[in-house]
């Protein structure tokens, strides 16, 4: 369903001849009806590379392909058809919708924009979109700073849904919430991927949300996928030192368990723009070796280590396999 071969993205930094490299060779694939979960700390390229799939960014290399149809050179009313069928769901369900315009009006102005139905079915439509995320239709008369985050947060999932897209990029779509609202924005979202038959790319930080709605994943780290796989694999039994880290960092739901008493990822993230040589993960990486600090590993195809039926059954629908950028791996 979508394919994005080679993605790279650099910022030029103003007053100096240094780039932030904010995407640096990514390459992601995505099947129909799949979830696709991409996780690593802030700063590692996650939402740029949602922003540049949905061509709100321009990517400066690489190219994404939709369903067949190449976006990357799309422009005007032919990218405008296309983005019917790949849309977007923001982390800050505030500053995504206007503070001043009514939730009937912002979803009506979707719509209209890709002329969809007529204007005197608009708000039948505009009443179906908000009863599909499990909102009254009042709610249309509704201004943003009215309703709650979890209820502004479905309707900037309704208006994603306006278009009846093939592909949702759900960007952090639950951070901004509370806890318990969490919880039901996910079962929304996991609801809604079965009766629309909807792919996701689904990007958060928080490595259980990550596990509890993905069918595969893809760990990123200064631009770059560093692991990828059947979640099973990648979050149980990770083979790069950072997914490990990512996975040690969360917390157990167990008072007897004890935590781990010092960080098992030290350091911070290096500089976008003067980026590390080599592996771009070694000054923090416990297993760092000399040739660490001179070659980029190649995000190769390795061996799994789980090797029940059921766990194949699950990762068999993985045809690139598991994949990991770490000369240890």
């Amino acid at each position: 369903m979508l394919d994005a071969a080679g993605l790279v993205k650099r910022y030029p930094v103003r007053g100096s001849d240094a780039q932030v490299h904010a995407l640096d060779g990514v390459s992601v694939r995505l099947d129909a009806g799949e979830t696709l979960g991409i996780v690593g700390e802030s700063g590692c390229g996650k939402s740029t590379l949602a922003k540049v799939l949905v061509r709100l960014v321009d990517p400066t290399e690489g190219r994404v392909v939709l369903d067949g149809v190449d976006l990357t050179g799309l422009r005007g009313p032919a990218l405008r058809a296309q983005r019917r069928r790949i849309q977007m769901v923001f982390q800050d369900p505030y500053s995504s919708l206007d503070p001043r315009q009514r939730v009937g009006a912002a979803l009506t102005e979707v719509l209209a924009v890709h002329r969809i139905g007529s204007p005197g079915k608009r708000p039948g439509r505009v009443a179906e979109l908000l009863d599909l995320v499990g909102l009254p239709a009042a709610f249309a008369e509704r201004l943003p700073h009215e309703m709650s985050g979890g209820q502004r947060q479905r309707v900037g999932i309704a208006r994603a849904l306006a278009v009846e897209p093939q592909v949702l990029l759900l960007d952090e779509p639950v951070s901004a919430l509370d806890v318990s609202v969490r919880a039901e924005v996910m079962n929304l979202l996991v609801r809604l991927r079965a009766e629309l038959s909807l792919a996701y790319l689904f990007i958060s930080h928080d490595v259980a949300m990550v596990r509890q709605i993905s069918d595969r994943v893809a760990v990123m780290y200064l631009g770059k996928v560093v692991e990828e796989g059947g979640w099973r694999e990648v979050l149980d039994d990770p083979r790069h030192p950072y997914t490990r880290g990512l996975r040690d960092a969360v917390p157990v739901p167990d008072p007897t368990v004890a935590a781990p008493l010092t960080a098992t990822v030290a350091g911070e993230v290096p500089d976008p723009a003067d980026p590390p040589s080599g592996c771009p993960f070694h000054p923090r990486c416990p297993l760092a070796q000399d040739v660490c600090r001179s070659t980029v590993p190649e995000l190769r195809v390795i061996d799994s280590a789980i090797d029940s039926a059921i766990d194949s059954a699950i990762d068999s629908a993985d045809a690139g396999g598991r994949r990991a950028a770490c000369h240890f791996a």
